[in-house]
């Protein structure tokens, strides 16, 4: 009886999350048009993305070539001298036509509440497509909907190729993932780092 109630704890916030944002969730042809994209961190190589995060902003900028967005925002991780997830994701967008002046870089996107909550509080940005993997995004969009933005998601499918098994290992991370953000989503806790707020996104809207 104990472990059905602890399955049943762990699949209803998932089963909420897939509801729950169904009608927020598109491809990049269907998601309405926002100012902003804000692409999750997945992990650098060096000074390459991760392939899961290469796909991510792919679509980003995919959302950038056809007006679906005007600036993108790149949220990672960069807690270390020789670790920066929003540069390497910047240097890539731009090798894939995005101009520079377009990207802004958000070097405190610790987790996926974080980006969120930072987007609006730290960004100022009210309305965007989150742009992250399929498995992901259930999560990504109840997550910045819960931090006060109105948000649309883009996911790339990722299964299949040499992506098969670290797609496969997402969908099974996520049920426990979804009780972490229930608690976000409940309790609204401060990112892990705040600071103050930053125009970069208001610029690189008005910008030519």
């Amino acid at each position: 009886m104990v472990g059905g109630l602890g399955t049943y704890a762990v699949l209803v916030p998932m089963g909420w999350a897939y509801a729950g944002t169904a009608p927020h969730r598109f491809s990049v042809q269907n998601v309405p048009e926002t100012p902003v994209a804000l692409v999750l961190g997945a992990g650098i190589w060096g000074q390459n993305p991760s392939r899961l995060l290469a796909r991510r902003l792919d679509l980003a900028a995919e959302l950038y070539r056809t007006g679906k967005v005007k600036v993108v925002l790149v949220s990672g991780d960069n807690r270390f001298d020789d670790y920066d997830e929003p540069t390497v994701m910047r240097a890539y967008l731009e090798r894939k036509g995005v101009p520079e002046r377009k990207v802004v870089r958000d070097f405190a996107g610790l987790d996926t509440w974080d980006s969120c909550a930072r987007a609006k509080r730290i960004f100022g940005v009210t309305r965007l497509t989150v742009v992250t993997q399929a498995f992901h995004l259930p999560r990504a969009v109840a997550l910045c909907r819960g931090a006060g933005i109105q948000a649309w998601g883009v996911g790339d499918d990722s299964m299949g190729g040499n992506l098969t098994g670290p797609t496969v290992n997402g969908y099974l991370r996520e049920p426990l993932a979804m009780l972490k953000a229930t608690g976000n989503l409940v309790f609204h806790p401060d990112p892990a780092l705040l600071g103050r707020t930053e125009n970069g996104v208001g610029e690189a809207l008005t910008s030519p």
